[in-house]
């Protein structure tokens, strides 16, 4: 809470980055409002998630579509009416097609845009808490961890109970809560730009995809790997599944149930030598329709776990 007693305005934007010979450029704003030179971000709408907001404010600020990295981290400061503001960023890299196809104009929030060295970036920003941001950006490029991708595991959303269910558990479908629930995280995930979909064979796990299926058009693939009655009868080769994904190196989506999240989480963590924390485990600890982004360095998943985030439904 702020001294004004409220929640913090929430936000979300992103470090967009490209090479150029080989060294990195980041985009500012010029904002003339309020007379600063930023990083890209913009407020929370009602109904959203945060990876949703950055890629819609990237979107709507500069004209570029972009797919999410991992997260930068987040900063908290005060407004010039006494209320905090929390921002949160991710990574974003923009390739010469996403260039090409940007179409900024000049509005009444963004005066301009422009692509600075890191050096030049941090003279040219006017914001301390900026700053923070560019040089976590500039220490995950230096040490060859910036270009990454995600292994997100969704626990499925909200389903009727089994004493309310006489079919088997397997076939037991969503309550209209976790209906809402799936159409609420979809766009977020959708905002990492997810290459497979992964679901359990439970009906709960399939249907809880279907609005990211909407959204992307990809294919839903079931694996019985990821289902509980394979987990709990011992036959889940969770193992053989993950090391698959991890090998593939490409963001992908697993959609499973609350006890087969330890054993997912924890053999990323064991694939990519990363210390099994109660972090770690925490993250495993997914209310329906919440899901866990473990974004791992596309050169070498070996080196560990870049950063872990978790996102829960919105609030609407």
């Amino acid at each position: 809470m702020s001294s004004l007693g409220l929640p913090p305005v929430l936000a979300a934007g992103a470090v967009c980055w490209r090479l150029v010979d080989g060294k990195a450029r980041v985009l500012l704003v010029h904002r003339d409002t309020h007379s600063d030179v930023s990083l890209p971000k913009g407020k929370l709408d009602p109904g959203e998630t945060l990876p949703h907001t950055a890629v819609r404010e990237i979107q709507e600020e500069t004209g570029l579509s972009i797919s999410l990295g991992a997260p930068l981290g987040e900063v908290r400061y005060t407004m010039p009416s006494g209320r905090e503001k929390l921002v949160f960023y991710w990574a974003a890299e923009v390739d010469d097609d996403a260039l090409e196809l940007s179409n900024f104009q000049p509005n009444a929030e963004i005066a301009s845009v422009e692509w600075l060295s890191l050096g030049k970036a941090r003279k040219r920003l006017t914001y301390q808490h900026d700053l923070q941001i560019l040089d976590e950006f500039e220490r995950r490029f230096t040490a060859g961890l910036v270009r990454t991708f995600a292994l997100i595991v969704l626990r499925h959303a909200k389903t009727t109970p089994p004493d309310r269910w006489d079919g088997p558990d397997s076939t037991r479908p969503l309550m209209a809560t976790g209906v809402t629930q799936a159409q609420s995280v979809a766009p977020g995930i959708a905002a990492y730009n997810p290459r497979k979909i992964f679901a359990s064979t439970a009906a709960r796990c399939i249907a809880t995809v279907q609005p990211l299926v909407r959204l992307t058009g990809l294919k839903v693939k079931e694996k019985v790997s990821l289902s509980q009655d394979a987990h709990e009868m011992g036959e889940a080769d969770v193992w053989d599944f993950v090391a698959k994904r991890v090998a593939r190196r490409e963001t992908a989506v697993l959609c499973t149930h609350g006890p087969v999240l330890p054993d997912l989480i924890e053999e990323i963590a064991r694939l990519t030598n990363t210390p099994v924390t109660a972090e770690l485990r925490h993250a495993a600890m997914l209310s329906p329709g919440e899901y866990t982004a473990v974004h791992l360095s596309r050169a070498n998943p070996e080196a560990g776990i870049v950063a872990i985030e978790t996102t829960s439904p919105a609030l609407y």
